[in-house]
């Protein structure tokens, strides 16, 4: 059979584990008017979330839109018009809902067409000044609240709008603010930008939504899962090689969900510990090149951090001499630098704890590589 270990964010509910509550409060949330702002470190499934979100609205025959807009890759205002206007597109009647969607837009002129091999919607268009930007951006928000009927729009890492502009989030929330025909779903995964823009009072989206933060699935549920994907595939795992799975991704989404990946397509019939063994080892050595890509380019200083973190697998207090001492970083002010950098390059990840603030590398098989270096 297929694996049922899926490496895209979402395939079906049967091969998506967990999130059941979270599924639940996010349609209540959104059916009842709120927006929803979703929080949670890269890769941890805060997109095959939304698109468990969706399915679920579709299962339920629930009759409203359905629009998924991912602007990582944006750097400007145009860069997210035109993502979002694509993504409006993806969801409309390709014929007479394209038709309308592209004749709102005006003088615009926009060329569109579909990408062959995906087969995804190519957007071209050209802005002459300013107040086109914001005139278009106006117009796709008025043409998804004139629509017959709710539109659910999910925008995932809504921390770049900060690249376009000072004035960009009071843009955004001057257009959102009275629609009444449209929810958005705000997803990110830097922690610190997007509880800036939801939570400061100096933010114009501040309260402006409900806001979620995402946690690593329970373990209990993960190691259930596992073993009925493995039943699926009528293969039987035992419970060490399900400990080991688990205890070497710790239990983050995509590692876990890869690790399995590759266990699944290597073993027979009858899965143990050393199979699990011998997949983690495998993909360490597939990955050493890129890992040694980005050591190529850090400093030496952040390398030697990088690796001090993965060797302790996490750290609680990077300003301590004890910890300072014993990888050779310099002082609590080099320590206090270095971290900055490496956070700010989303290598080191900062999980707020009861405890305080708790770091470790965000890659986790670079972390595992880097415990053997």
């Amino acid at each position: 059979m297929e694996n049922p270990f899926a490496l895209v964010p979402y395939v079906s509910k049967d091969l998506f584990c967990d999130r059941e509550q979270e599924t639940k409060t996010i349609l209540e949330y959104l059916l009842n008017g709120s927006n929803v702002t979703l929080i949670s470190p890269r890769r941890y499934g805060k997109t095959g979330l939304i698109y468990r979100v969706f399915d679920e609205i579709k299962e339920k025959k629930i009759d409203v839109n359905t629009c998924y807009a991912d602007i990582y890759a944006t750097e400007k205002v145009e860069d997210f018009i035109k993502t979002l206007s694509e993504a409006v597109i993806t969801t409309l009647d390709r014929k007479k809902g394209v038709k309308a969607f592209l004749q709102f837009l005006g003088g615009l002129r926009p060329m569109l067409s579909y990408n062959p091999l995906t087969g995804n919607p190519e957007l071209t268009m050209t802005f002459l000044s300013d107040y086109e930007k914001r005139h278009t951006l106006a117009s796709i928000f008025e043409f998804l609240e004139k629509l017959d009927k709710k539109t659910i729009v999910a925008i995932d890492e809504f921390q770049q709008v900060r690249r376009y502009g000072n004035n960009m989030e009071a843009l955004l929330r001057s257009y959102i603010q009275p629609l009444r025909n449209v929810q958005f779903v705000f997803c990110g995964s830097k922690k610190h930008l997007m509880a800036e823009m939801f939570t400061d009072a100096r933010s114009p989206f501040y309260e402006s939504t409900r806001c979620l933060y995402l946690e690593k699935i329970d373990r209990e549920i993960y190691a259930d899962f596992i073993v009925r994907m493995f039943a699926k595939g009528k293969k039987n795992i035992t419970a060490k090689a399900v400990d080991f799975i688990l205890d070497w991704t710790k239990v983050h989404t995509f590692y876990t969900q890869s690790l399995c990946n590759h266990v699944f397509l290597k073993s027979g019939k009858n899965v143990a510990l050393q199979d699990a063994l011998a997949s983690a080892h495998q993909i360490l050595v597939e990955n050493e090149q890129t890992f040694l890509q980005w050591r190529d380019l850090l400093t030496p200083l952040q390398w030697n951090y990088l690796k001090a973190v993965a060797k302790e697998q996490s750290v609680d207090k990077p300003f301590a001499t004890g910890f300072i001492q014993k990888y050779n970083i310099g002082t609590p002010a080099n320590s206090n630098r270095i971290l900055d950098a490496l956070i700010d390059k989303e290598l080191i990840l900062a999980t707020s704890t009861e405890e305080g603030v708790s770091y470790s590398v965000y890659n986790v098989f670079l972390s595992r590589w880097l415990e053997g270096q």
